[in-house]
């Protein structure tokens, strides 16, 4: 399969897109393309992975499904399209970045600048039918996002993992500790954020974290 990412990503998952899960994932993929309207749109599927390469990653932040709305996914966790509404989820995100680094909350919700500085926005399915949440889970997006986190926490250290919400923290559960820092809070949602969302503190730790290890902060 040929897709749009960064040539390491596509170094270190050849493997995975030759086998049989993956080449399905890609035949009910196109189908869906061709017979109904799925977000994000085709080019920007892989797009976390075009934006921050394996070699450049420094945080990793986990979600489950792309937005499902008109224009709103853009192929990165969390993030939407310049000029787009920023859903709730994203709100309390830039309230929490607020309260804890005193950073002015951005007029838009494209995230493409936190990818650019080493953040992976890693979406556990990578579509999703219109206005259908969940459309496109149990078809293999999952196995692949698994290879995916698997890949960083063995052949990487030093790394930042954000979990938020039991979804994100069941995936990243084996990350080995000794080896990355796994930051777990609840999920910004406003179904769940102030159960222990706010006051988390995820942005300042992350920081602090790659400091000790003499890295470039992220500017969130």
């Amino acid at each position: 399969m040929d897709v749009k990412i960064a040539p390491s990503w596509k170094e270190h998952l050849a493997a995975e897109f030759e086998k049989p899960y993956f080449k399905q994932l890609v035949e009910f993929v196109k189908n869906e393309y061709r017979t109904q309207k799925v977000y994000p749109p085709g080019r920007l599927i892989f797009h976390a992975f075009d934006k921050c390469s394996f070699d450049d990653v420094k945080v990793v932040i986990l979600g489950q499904d792309p937005y499902h709305g008109e224009g709103q996914a853009n192929g990165l966790c969390f993030s939407v399209a310049d000029h787009v509404p920023i859903p709730p989820s994203l709100v309390n995100i830039f309230k929490e970045i607020h309260a804890d680094l005193g950073k002015p909350i951005p007029k838009t919700g494209n995230l493409e600048r936190w990818a650019s500085q080493g953040v992976l926005l890693l979406n556990a399915t990578l579509t999703v039918r219109a206005n259908t949440p969940g459309s496109h889970q149990k078809k293999g997006w999952e196995t692949f996002t698994d290879a995916v986190v698997h890949l960083l926490a063995e052949q990487k250290e030093g790394l930042v993992f954000m979990l938020w919400g039991k979804y994100a923290q069941e995936k990243g559960k084996f990350i080995d500790k000794t080896r990355h820092l796994v930051l777990t809070a609840a999920h910004p949602s406003p179904f769940a954020a102030d159960k222990g969302w706010f006051g988390c503190r995820h942005f300042s730790k992350a920081n602090e974290y790659l400091r000790s290890r003499g890295l470039q902060e992220i500017d969130w």
